[in-house]
């Protein structure tokens, strides 16, 4: 038995990304941010869709020709395949905890 909340190193100059089941049609992963955020001008547009469960601590999400979404712990988000996204900005007073679910 594994849990989320433990192996988070103490410093952390990266978003840290962690693959806790994968297949070939499946991938599972805990995101860790602690103020990370995309890069400028940076947009995600992955072949997959993900679906994501935010944990713990609060972000916002971006997209380019709709209004960005805030969450915090307990709210989740489906974002289909090729919808560009980014990430806007993460908690700096607590680790933000993601599960993300990529599949398709």
């Amino acid at each position: 038995m594994q849990n989320l909340f433990t192996n988070i190193p103490a410093q952390l100059p990266d978003e840290l990304f962690t693959t806790l089941l994968e297949n070939n049609q499946l991938k599972i992963e805990r995101i860790v941010c602690r103020g990370h955020h995309s890069a400028a001008k940076h947009w995600y547009d992955q072949a997959q869709h993900e679906w994501v469960l935010l944990i713990q601590g609060a972000a916002r999400i971006g997209y380019p020709d709709s209004p960005s979404v805030e969450l915090c712990a307990g709210d989740y988000l489906h974002i289909p395949a090729h919808r560009r996204h980014r990430v806007e900005w993460t908690s700096t007073d607590q680790d933000t905890i993601w599960l993300a679910i990529h599949y398709g």
